[in-house]
């Protein structure tokens, strides 16, 4: 991997992010989406987020290392931002959620929130790792949360306090 790169993302990377996200939706177990997403679905997302923030870790040829973004969350209070993270299947541990996040933590700070929430799937290892590697704190636990495949999941819930 040559020198990373973060910088908030735009609608011209709609067509990567889906690719990236779905290379990891079918290798499967890390995240609560289960089906395939198109451009049109990650520009939707990017558009009904209010108070949002979304940004891509590449590399100098514009290859796609991951992804970050924030929003508020309909059931959250409106000084907590919800959190996802997607990191190239393979590409974990080499500190691009680590740049992701300094550019995810001045964003919310700038949007007024207090708190970053994270829903994480107790199943997925890294991601327990990664958020806890953050500073992220436990504040509750799902369980047997259905997804949209109709599979069953508990989901540790963590927060950070900006």
């Amino acid at each position: 991997m040559n020198k990373l790169v973060v910088r908030p993302a735009g609608k011209m990377d709609a067509r990567k992010i889906a690719s990236l996200m779905n290379e990891i939706i079918k290798a499967g177990g890390t995240t609560a989406i289960t089906t395939e997403l198109t451009a049109q679905d990650i520009l939707d997302l990017m558009q009904e987020g209010q108070r949002a923030a979304w940004h891509v870790a590449e590399d100098e040829a514009c290859a796609l290392y991951g992804l970050q973004w924030f929003e508020e969350h309909p059931d959250l209070p409106k000084d907590v931002a919800n959190i996802a993270t997607f990191t190239r299947v393979g590409k974990t541990g080499l500190g691009i959620g680590s740049r992701l996040f300094e550019a995810t933590l001045k964003s919310a700070k700038d949007l007024g929130y207090q708190w970053i929430n994270a829903n994480i799937r107790a199943d997925n290892e890294g991601g327990l790792i990664y958020y806890q590697s953050r500073g992220f704190e436990n504040h509750s636990r799902q369980e047997s949360v259905k997804l949209a495949d109709g599979t069953l999941v508990d989901k540790v819930i963590k927060r950070y306090r900006l």
